[in-house]
């Protein structure tokens, strides 16, 4: 055991902290209920927008923090601040949209930490292979236009985001080339059918090291989990990159630990042996 001095500790949600019932369990309340009370910040991590967050995650007494929309947002939910953000212009989403909508694909963006959708996909998100609670999920955390490109030229509002879920996945690839050969954005992924468009800069490993700086931490101080790829930034620059049992390969190769699966409390079993000092 090894015991580490740990001051922020970056959480992923989906396939991390929270189980495969979309909750955290009491195992994992409990570690980090012991970091708070020991003055070690906990900030959740996500692809989600703050509003996206459960309620039994950012609720937590002492989590103030969070890292949001792959980095591109991090916020003081305290104080409803933005402490920094990277994201995309109205132009630049627009450009991403005109190469998507050629493909069979369902798309979407988050704006001003509100999903908005199209109700044509709303009403087929099966076929994009869409269903559970992520299927739930969306649908409590969308709003309905006619047409996204609309609504992002006329508002003039800038991108937080963009998702893309896949019918067909043999165009996966190739949607990520050509989004990535714009310049100025940065293409991830969280689940196996989708891809995930970012402003350039927003990524999870970025916001960490952003945020420490902040809080004057340095990023030798810093812990990060996770288990998809847009994971792999912040397990890579933080102090210590903690990969799930659950993880893919990639990422597990990448990371100073593997820990047990989202659904054996992974992320428990990880602070009580190196942050807390506790034997496992």
């Amino acid at each position: 055991m090894i015991k580490k001095n740990i001051r922020l500790i970056a959480l992923d949600l989906d396939g991390t902290l929270l189980n495969e019932e979309k909750h955290i369990s009491e195992e994992n309340r409990r570690a980090l209920r012991e970091c708070i009370e020991q003055g070690i910040y906990i900030v959740p991590t996500t692809g989600r927008t703050l509003e996206g967050i459960p309620e039994e995650v950012k609720g937590i007494p002492g989590v103030r923090y969070a890292i949001t929309v792959n980095g591109g947002k991090i916020m003081d939910k305290t104080e409803n601040r933005v402490i920094d953000s990277r994201i995309l212009e109205p132009e630049q989403a627009l450009a991403v949209i005109d190469i998507v909508r050629n493909y069979p694909v369902m798309y979407d963006a988050y704006i001003n930490g509100r999903g908005v959708c199209e109700q044509r996909f709303l009403d087929h998100l099966e076929e994009y292979g869409i269903t559970g609670a992520g299927k739930n999920f969306i649908k409590s955390m969308r709003d309905a236009y006619p047409s996204i490109r609309d609504h992002i030229e006329e508002s003039g509002e800038q991108v937080e985001k963009l998702n893309i879920f896949f019918r067909d996945l043999s165009c996966r690839e190739e949607i990520r080339e050509k989004v990535n050969a714009l310049g100025f954005t940065v293409v991830s992924s969280s689940m196996y059918n989708n891809l995930e468009v970012n402003a350039k800069g927003a990524t999870k490993g970025d916001g960490i090291l952003r945020l420490a700086a902040c809080l004057g931490i340095s990023p030798d101080e810093t812990m990060a989990f996770g288990d998809g790829e847009n994971d792999i930034s912040m397990i890579e620059k933080a102090g210590m990159g903690v990969a799930m049992g659950n993880a893919g390969a990639f990422l597990k190769e990448r990371a100073d630990y593997v820990t047990r699966t989202n659904d054996e409390n992974g992320v428990a079993w990880a602070i009580d042996r190196f942050v807390l000092g506790r034997e496992v």
